[in-house]
């Protein structure tokens, strides 16, 4: 499109995000954005297109948010932070993004001149607390994909483009762009604003994809490894396609970060990837950036193919893979090529391993039954009944799950039994950002509920008042479910492990983990008429989850505070 000759910057910056097909603009408000607010207040009384606009209360929220749309819609979004400062305070959601692999364009910014230009006055904050040396996009070279500043008005719109088209290739992430207030008050000449150009895609060749498929022929024991499949488009079906042509096992490990496997599938081999260590003869890691712990377990005597388009992580310090063979490209794209090699097998070998896989899957479905039989029997609420109850009144609805739990991440996992794509998502990087992923998770999920599992210990991370404006002001319901076990379970364990017979252990002087003095977490949300449950029996529990989703179906943000047992 062609923009109005005479605007400044900020028009710029909004017809440059609206080329590219940005959604949303998701801002936590600095003093620099005035030009991008007026431009934005122009286009709605001119009735010119741009994108939404989200005015939030908190960088992690705009971030987070970010993160969780594009976890679902996989497109470039804007992300306006304020200045340095803000873009700090927001450095660990944008962090998140990065291991996420989703792609945004962060932008902040600085002046220039610092009121000694004529023309606009920047105004003092700038000169006396703001600016940084070497400015923000310094700052954020080590948490994002690409780091820069945009030099002129002339250039911006080009900038955005190039840096939302470097976000959204392989390996997907925030791109961020300094983009000083005086190039935002700078006249624009209104040139047209690019389109933003989707991928092209990059496959592996027959002639390497046929001796990984004679490799998986020729296997007797073959596991498929896989952390992030499902992330990729088409990916979970893929993944489900390859392996039901060939037969062969899924494992996903505990460091898998999104649903990739229907946990109910015959196939689904648990998340343990140590038996398989010493058994396989084949190991296909499928999206899988650390499949082995400590890096330096080595296989006993699988060979190992890589199906990933970025093997190597470039944002991870160390990666250990023992790759035998990659195969590199669109990863859903190989899974299907792989699927249609599946000819020519040996129906024996086949068998064994069907009967095999059938006796274990059959054995785990038995052992999670017990649990939560068991957990149904104890005098307080157990954590596995409340992934089980989730589960239950979850089923048929379509829902997605949010998981910001530390140690009870396993259980949530084992006992919810995702079955669909886009279905299940564990928050990267530091802990607070839950709330805030599953809030744009919402956002571009609407129609389907959305749950977030959060531990008391990350919810108390969480920019919560935020976090509730943001639901409320934009209509975005949540389920909230807080395991609350009072302690941070994770650093006492660490404690505990390092000195099993230390001074702490002698007298019970446990530092850094008591929660009991914090008040129940759920009345954070009265005040914005959210709905609230504090549970602290089994019996509440399935009534309690039940109005809470009647709450939500109906629009409104419910936060059940449920008292667990361990």
């Amino acid at each position: 499109m062609t923009n109005t000759p005479g605007t400044d910057g900020g028009d710029a910056l909004v017809a440059a995000f609206d080329a590219v097909g940005a959604d949303y603009l998701f801002c936590s408000s600095g003093s620099e954005w005035a030009p991008v607010w007026e431009a934005l207040a122009r286009r709605h009384r001119d009735g010119e297109p741009a994108p939404e606009y989200l005015d939030l209360t908190h960088e992690t929220v705009a971030a987070g948010m970010a993160t969780g749309y594009g976890l679902i819609r996989r497109r470039p979004q804007g992300v306006l932070l304020h200045a340095a400062p803000g873009l700090l305070q927001g450095s660990m959601a944008v962090h998140g993004a990065l291991l996420a692999g989703v792609p945004m364009v962060v932008a902040s910014s600085e002046s220039t001149t610092y009121g000694d230009a004529p023309g606009h006055d920047p105004g003092g904050q700038w000169y006396r607390n703001l600016s940084i040396v070497g400015g923000p996009h310094g700052i954020a070279q080590p948490f994002t994909k690409w780091s820069t500043e945009a030099a002129s008005v002339h250039t911006l719109p080009t900038m955005i483009t190039r840096a939302a088209e470097l976000a959204w290739r392989a390996p997907a992430g925030p791109a961020y762009l300094n983009i000083p207030l005086e190039i935002l008050l700078e006249e624009w000449d209104g040139r047209e604003a690019k389109p933003l150009v989707a991928p092209g895609s990059t496959h592996s060749s027959p002639e390497e994809v046929d001796p990984v498929a004679q490799l998986i022929r020729e296997a007797a024991n073959p596991v498929i490894v896989t952390e992030t499949a499902g992330r990729e488009a088409g990916g979970f079906e893929a993944l489900v396609a390859f392996a039901e042509a060939w037969n062969i096992p899924v494992v996903e490990p505990d460091s898998a970060v999104c649903g990739n496997f229907p946990r109910t599938h015959p196939l689904h081999a648990g998340s343990d990837i140590g038996p398989w260590m010493d058994e396989a003869d084949l190991i296909l890691l499928v999206n899988c950036r650390a499949p082995f712990y400590p890096p330096s377990r080595r296989p006993a005597k699988a060979q190992v193919v890589v199906i990933d388009e970025v093997p190597q992580r470039p944002h991870v310090v160390y990666q250990v893979l023992f790759a035998d063979r990659y195969l590199e490209g669109n990863v859903a794209n190989t899974l299907r090529q792989l699927a249609k090699r599946a000819k020519g097998l040996d129906e024996r070998a086949v068998d064994v391993r069907r009967a095999a896989q059938e006796e274990r899957h059959a054995a785990e479905q038995s052992a999670i039954a017990a649990v939560e039989a068991r957990a149904e029997g104890t005098d307080g609420v157990d954590p596995v009944l409340v992934a089980a109850t989730l589960r239950r009144l979850l089923h048929g609805q379509d829902a997605i799950v949010v998981d910001e739990t530390i140690t009870h991440s396993r259980v949530v996992k084992r006992h919810l039994q995702v079955t669909g794509p886009d279905s299940y998502f564990y928050v990267q990087g530091g802990l607070g950002q839950g709330i805030a992923v599953a809030l744009g998770v919402k956002l571009a999920a609407k129609e389907r509920p959305v749950v977030l599992t959060v531990g008391d210990g990350a919810f108390t991370y969480n920019p919560v008042i935020p976090s509730y404006d943001a639901s409320k002001a934009y209509e975005l319901p949540l389920l909230i479910v807080v395991f609350n076990n009072r302690v941070y379970k994770s650093m006492n364990l660490n404690h505990r492990r390092f000195y099993p017979e230390g001074a702490a252990a002698d007298t019970g002087e446990w530092l850094g983990t008591d929660l009991h003095r914090l008040p129940r977490l759920a009345a954070f949300a009265e005040p914005f008429g959210m709905h609230t449950e504090i549970v602290d029996t089994t019996q509440a529990l399935a009534p309690a989850l039940e109005r809470a989703l009647k709450a939500v179906a109906e629009g409104t943000t419910a936060v059940v505070d449920v008292l667990v047992t361990r």
